[in-house]
C-alpha cells in the first residue's frame, strides 16, 4: 500500500488521474512505478516532464511509516485501487482514482446508491425537494451521496440523516477538512452514519479546479444521479455528464419555467434525462418496491375543518404572501 499512497500524495500536486492510469498501464503496478528510474519515466512520457519530475523528486523524501501514522492520527484510512475494499462501482469508470482517503466508511456494495446534487444558492422549493428525496430514498435503504456543499447537497444529507439513513460526502479537498465550515454538523454525523471520502490527501485545500474531478467520483460511486436546481452553466451538470458517460441513470427535478435555477434541470429533461416526479418513482427505477402502509397513513392523517381545507388547498411549495392567501 505504501507505493499506491505515494503516487496519490505526489500526483495530488498536479492532479492528473489520466497520467496515473498511463503509468499503471505501462508498468502494471504502483510498486513498479515507484521503483522506476526518473530517466526512464521522462523518456516514456515526454509530454509530462514537469509532472513526472515532481513525482520522482517526492520519492526521495517519502516515508510510508510517517504518513501511515499521520493517517491514523487523523482517523483516516487509505483504500488503494488494488485493495479488495475499493468500491466496485468505481472500478468500472475510465479514470478511477488510484486511491481514496476515507473517514468513516465506504458505501456498501450490495445496497443501491443515489447521488443528489444541485445549486448552492437554492430556493425553498429546492430545499424541500432535496430533503424529501434524500429522506425518503434513505428510509427505503438507498445510500445517499453528495458533495456536502451549501444548498441542495447539504439538504440531501440532512434529509437522509433525519430518516436515520446512510449518507456519504465526496469532497474536493482532503477528507480531514470540513468544507464549508458551516456544515460542521453534517461532517460530524457522517463519521458515524456514513463516510467522508476524497482522492485528495489530508491537508489539501478544495481549490476550484478540483471540484469537476471530484464529480466523476460522485457519479461513479452511484447507480443513479439526481439533479435538483441547476443553472444553465452549473457544476451539477458536470456530474450529470459524468453520469451519462459512466452509464448511470440521470434524472432531473423539473422546476418553474423562467426561473434561472430551474433552467439547467429543464434543459436536461429536454435533452432526454429522466423526470424525477417522486422518491417512489426512483425506487422503482432502482428495482426497489417501497413498503406502503395505507392504514398507518390514514391513522396519522391530520383532519382539517372545511375552512382550514380551503386555506390549505391554495398553498403550494412556492412562497405566497398573506394578502394572496386572504
Amino acid at each position: 500500500m505504501g507505493s499506491e499512497m505515494y503516487i496519490r500524495y505526489s500526483s495530488s500536486l498536479f492532479y492528473d488521474p489520466r497520467l496515473e492510469h498511463k503509468l499503471l498501464g505501462k508498468y502494471g503496478t504502483p510498486e513498479r512505478v515507484f521503483q522506476c528510474g526518473e530517466k526512464e519515466l521522462l523518456e516514456s512520457f515526454p509530454s509530462n516532464q514537469e509532472k513526472l519530475t515532481i513525482l520522482a523528486k517526492n520519492r526521495k523524501n517519502w516515508k510510508f511509516e510517517r504518513e501511515a501514522e499521520r493517517l491514523k492520527r487523523l482517523e483516516l484510512t487509505f483504500v488503494s485501487l488494488v485493495d479488495p475494499a475499493y468500491p466496485k462501482r468505481l472500478l468500472g469508470i475510465p479514470d478511477a482514482p488510484c486511491g481514496l482517503f476515507v473517514r468513516g466508511s465506504l458505501p456498501e456494495e450490495e445496497k443501491p446508491a443515489v447521488a443528489i446534487v444541485g445549486a448552492r444558492d437554492c430556493t425553498a422549493y429546492g430545499r424541500h425537494l432535496s430533503e424529501w428525496f434524500g429522506g425518503e430514498l434513505a428510509a427505503a435503504g438507498v445510500q445517499i451521496l453528495s458533495g456536502m456543499a451549501r444548498g441542495i447537497d447539504a439538504c440531501s444529507h440532512r434529509g437522509a440523516l433525519k430518516k436515520s439513513g446512510a449518507t456519504f460526502a465526496v469532497l474536493a479537498g482532503g477528507a480531514d477538512m470540513c468544507y464549508p465550515e458551516s456544515n460542521r454538523d453534517i461532517y460530524m454525523e457522517l463519521e458515524q452514519r456514513g463516510g467522508i471520502i476524497s482522492e485528495s490527501p489530508p491537508g489539501v485545500r478544495p481549490l476550484k479546479h478540483y471540484f469537476p474531478l471530484r464529480n466523476r467520483i460522485l457519479s461513479g460511486m452511484s447507480d443513479l444521479v439526481l439533479i435538483i436546481e441547476a443553472r444553465v452553466k452549473s457544476g451539477s451538470l458536470i456530474t450529470a455528464d459524468y453520469g451519462l458517460e459512466q452509464g448511470r441513470e440521470v434524472y432531473a427535478a423539473p422546476g418553474p419555467l423562467g426561473e434561472a435555477l430551474s433552467a439547467g434541470c429543464n434543459n436536461l429533461i429536454r435533452q432526454g434525462a429522466g423526470i424525477a416526479i417522486s422518491p417512489e418513482q426512483l425506487l422503482e427505477v432502482l428495482h426497489i418496491l417501497p413498503e406502503f402502509n395505507w392504514e398507518k397513513t390514514q391513522k396519522n392523517k391530520i383532519m382539517l375543518e372545511r375552512s382550514e381545507n380551503l386555506v390549505y388547498s391554495c398553498l403550494r411549495l412556492q412562497a405566497k404572501n398573506l394578502a394572496e392567501i386572504c
